[in-house]
């Protein structure tokens, strides 16, 4: 997990691609563009940005590039933020217990 993909994910069109590649199971980015309120340019910017942060991959198909969702850097990222939600759920439980106390 790094702050790419947080960085990748903050921006709506983004999350919007990453939608539309995993219901498509890939796309390029001229599919993308036909999809979306951007210009294909725009799209091949955004792709960049989540290549960089691991989030799509991108694969040679003849003169097209297509690009497909890599699931694993969410995955980690979901994970930490589960192990930071478990670990804030036990500090409030802790102050929770002891409010009760007094």
């Amino acid at each position: 997990m790094t702050e790419d993909v947080f960085t990748a994910l903050a921006d709506p069109t983004r999350r919007r691609v990453l939608d539309l590649l995993a219901e498509h199971g890939h796309g390029t980015a001229t599919s993308l563009a036909a999809e979306l309120p951007v210009s294909r340019p725009a799209v091949i910017k955004h792709l960049a940005v989540l290549d960089r942060a691991g989030l799509v991959a991108a694969r040679r198909h003849g003169r097209e590039v297509r690009y497909v969702v890599c699931s694993a850097p969410l995955q980690e990222t979901a994970a930490w933020m589960a192990r930071l939600a478990a670990s804030w759920d036990e500090r409030l439980e802790t102050i929770r217990a002891l409010a009760e106390e007094s």
